[in-house]
């Protein structure tokens, strides 16, 4: 679960995924998936919120050198910064946070890579009701198997995925996501991805830091090493080296490359999480996770063959 990075909505040119180059997608993947694994894991060391604070101030600090050093000075007027800004806090303060406290709440990190692996499915669905934009039948029925393979994998007992609480954190933040994907349409054309990302970066501190003092306090960190490790991984892995993967693959696939991989997100979570959290999945959640990953699969099929305009 990367910084920035965000699923396309359907609409823009993809290629099939196995144009992609293989070694980026498959980097891409473990990245992506990896977030799962990291997120749960630091919450046991730092308290959910300053985790985060952490996390983006030290992915700023080296977007903000990168964006500089490669790009030269910030040049984005006003109100792009504005967008850029505001669909950063979305997608990284508010969508990260739910998504952190329902990991503290018991959320496991293979239920949470499916809910998220339905975003490009869901932002379609979103971009047809608030946008008007067009919905093909196989979006519907992805959405709808892919829904079905999460209620599978919750079953009855709710309470194993770490309750109604953090089901519910888990589904508002991958709708936000969605919304957040949704707002970068609002910014317009392509604004240079580097100082992008560390404006998005930069502005989640504040929030985030604030509730971190004010919620969490003094003893939020339990483990330093191992906290400060997790910080480490999550900036600079999960956000930069993220973001210079995404970058690839948008090089080499176009704008929604990164969609066309996330039906792969939770198998490979599924097997993370197994081997670095020790998570299970018994026969019938197994039943569940094939069954999200067809629908996703199916959903994101059309806009991974679609050409521009169709």
């Amino acid at each position: 679960m990367t910084g920035p990075v965000a699923p396309s909505a359907t609409g823009t040119a993809r290629r099939p995924v196995g144009s992609l180059p293989l070694l980026p997608a498959a980097a891409f993947v473990l990245v992506w998936s990896s977030g799962y694994i990291s997120g749960p894991y630091g919450v046991q060391h730092v308290a959910p919120f300053t985790l985060l604070a952490l996390r983006f101030v030290v992915a700023a600090v080296i977007a903000l050198l990168v964006a500089r050093l490669l790009r030269g000075p910030l040049r984005i007027d006003r109100a792009d910064l504005g967008r850029i800004a505001l669909t950063g806090l979305a997608m990284n303060a508010v969508q990260f946070g739910a998504m952190y406290l329902a990991f503290d709440a018991g959320l496991g990190a293979t239920l949470a890579s499916l809910l998220h692996a339905l975003t490009p499915v869901l932002t379609a669905v979103l971009a047809a009701v608030l946008l008007g934009e067009r919905l093909s039948p196989r979006q519907v029925v992805g959405l709808a198997i892919g829904v079905a393979g999460v209620v599978i994998v919750l079953g009855p007992d709710i309470d194993g995925a770490g309750g109604p609480w953090a089901v519910a954190l888990g589904v508002f933040g991958a709708v936000t996501l969605s919304l957040g994907t949704l707002g970068q349409r609002w910014i317009g054309h392509a604004p240079d991805p580097w100082w992008s990302a560390a404006i998005q970066f930069s502005v989640s501190v504040p929030p985030l830091a604030v509730l971190a003092l004010a919620l969490e306090g003094a003893d939020a960190v339990s483990d330093p090493v191992r906290g400060g490790l997790t910080v480490a991984f999550l900036a600079i892995v999960n956000s930069i080296v993220g973001l210079l993967l995404l970058g690839t693959l948008v090089r080499a696939g176009g704008a929604g490359a990164g969609a066309s991989l996330f039906f792969l997100s939770p198998p490979v979570t599924a097997v993370l999480a197994w081997m670095v959290l020790g998570e299970t999945l018994g026969p019938l959640e197994l039943v569940g996770l094939a069954v999200a990953v067809a629908g996703v699969a199916l959903g994101t099929r059309r806009a991974a063959v679609a050409s521009p305009g169709t």
